[in-house]
């Protein structure tokens, strides 16, 4: 079964030697790639979440679908506005018209 968006994996050597040992990692899928691949092996885009559930950066991955397991729930509950990842940011225009629209 491919993973969904929104899945919490546990991504070990058995997805990938990349990940054996102390390089594992917990993973929150965001998207699956629709690229064709290797035969077993999938394209994952998510973040690596920490034991309290938190984000801690973002991750593209390329993992054997027959290795990978569903990780276990964080240990606290996560909140929304706790994220270590840094945000976009984002500058609004300042330049406006007479008719209260942004100028180009």
């Amino acid at each position: 079964m491919l993973p969904q968006p929104g899945d919490l994996l546990r991504i070990d050597g058995r997805a990938s030697v990349q990940f054996g040992g102390d390089r594992a990692l917990t993973f929150r899928v965001v998207s699956v790639g629709p690229e064709l691949t290797h035969l077993g092996w999938l394209w994952l885009t998510g973040y690596v979440v920490d034991r309290r559930g938190l984000a801690t950066a973002k991750r593209e991955v390329f993992v054997q679908l027959a290795g990978l397991r569903p990780a276990a729930a964080p240990a606290y509950p996560r909140r929304a506005a706790q994220c270590r990842v840094q945000a976009n940011s984002v500058e609004a225009s300042s330049s406006v018209g007479s008719n209260r629209r942004a100028g180009r």
